[in-house]
């Protein structure tokens, strides 16, 4: 019993690793399909959409070309049921109008020129009445049958326009789509002149850092110019009058040159 206890308990562990290792494979086998799925482009993808929408066409012409083929058989079927309805009328006429004759006690009776005795018109009743009753019950039938395919063919004909509509909002989804992958890729551009932004913000700290180079070199040479080893004592000489040194020389020697203007030559 113990020995049947421990078979039956290894070949349940057996079981549900075996359960395990397919779980695992499949799990793995599905995020492989769809890494393998999220690495199509997608205007690859967009574009096989479109492609599956025309294979769409042959399909809808087939369904288009069965109705034709159901209203023309459609058709035919309710002239036929119409045709049957117009007959069934007339023999039902003809045969109350028998009835009625055999009911007013005649022993003979003309019929387009031709006479009868009450015998012949009774069989004549009979039979006329026999064949109505088949006739009206293959009519019945005739009409289920015209029933019965009027409304497949109207569902047919809401299953087509289903299907055109259908078809119609999966190229209007498509376009959709086409619309926002262009928009995702208007947008990727747009990060893409982030990087020349970048580059542009590069530029105008090295300019900077530039400026203030120079900057700072100014500031050392004008500091050169104000700066000194010891105090000065003495206060910086006034700046040279030209015009008033010129007009004190002549006039200090001016007694002179006016006699050596005036000695003779």
């Amino acid at each position: 019993m113990l020995k049947k206890t421990i078979v039956l308990g290894g070949v349940a562990v057996l079981l549900a690793g075996f359960v395990a290792a397919r779980s695992h494979v499949t799990t793995g086998w599905g995020m492989v399909r769809q890494t393998v799925k999220d690495s199509v482009p997608v205007d690859f993808e967009i574009k096989r959409a479109r492609q599956m929408i025309k294979d769409l066409q042959p399909e809808i012409e087939r369904n288009m070309h069965l109705i034709a083929r159901e209203e023309t058989e459609v058709a035919k079927l309710e002239r036929q049921v119409g045709t049957a309805e117009q007959q069934l009328s007339k023999d039902q006429v003809d045969i109350l109008r028998l009835k009625g004759d055999l009911e007013k006690g005649s022993q003979v009776f003309v019929y387009a020129g031709r006479s009868y005795s009450a015998k012949q018109v009774k069989t004549d009743l009979q039979n006329r009445f026999d064949q109505f009753r088949t006739q009206e019950a293959t009519t019945g039938s005739l009409k289920k049958i015209l029933n019965a395919r009027q409304k497949g063919l109207q569902a047919a004909r809401e299953k087509l326009e289903g299907m055109l509509a259908a078809r119609r909002q999966l190229e209007v989804d498509v376009e959709n789509l086409e619309a926002r992958e262009k928009m995702v890729e208007v947008a990727q551009t747009t990060s893409d002149f982030n990087f020349d932004d970048s580059q542009l913000s590069r530029t105008k700290e090295l300019v900077q850092e530039i400026s203030d180079r120079i900057e700072v070199a100014e500031r050392l040479v004008n500091a050169d110019s104000r700066l000194h080893d010891r105090i000065p004592l003495d206060a910086p000489a006034a700046e040279r009058n030209i015009e008033e040194e010129v007009a004190n020389y002549f006039d200090g020697q001016r007694p002179e040159i006016e006699t050596v203007a005036n000695s003779p030559k």
